[in-house]
């Protein structure tokens, strides 16, 4: 299991990474056969082609990331981040818990937002 300081770090370097435009660097905190729920409750986004395609465009809508707290860890293999997206024309406030597998690799992002937590 990747310890609690990994599973923070990598989150981090996800936000700082995402900012930058720098998808390759966000794709690669993945395993190959990831998962993505964003929003849960919406279809599913898994494998690597579907993932960078997903944060490609992303990236490309001019998307920005704000944390609202520290990233925080678990005594699992789990971690999370209340952060704020910032798009043009709205803000959306989510959770990302994302949980790793033994190698430090992200196997499963569940984004919790909802229709509330989006401003225009």
């Amino acid at each position: 299991m990747p310890s609690h300081e990994h599973m923070k770090q990598a989150l981090q370097t996800y936000v700082d990474a995402f900012n930058a435009g720098d998808v390759a660097t966000v794709t690669g905190l993945y395993a190959d056969d990831a998962v993505i729920e964003d929003p849960v409750g919406h279809p599913q986004i898994t494998g690597r082609a579907a993932i960078e395609e997903f944060y490609t465009n992303a990236v490309a809508g001019g998307a920005k990331l704000t944390l609202d707290a520290p990233i925080r860890g678990s005594h699992g293999d789990r971690a999370a981040m209340a952060f704020t997206i910032d798009v043009p024309g709205m803000r959306i406030r989510a959770i990302d818990v994302m949980t790793f597998g033994a190698d430090g690799k992200i196997i499963r992002m569940d984004a919790h937002w909802g229709p509330g937590d989006i401003e225009t």
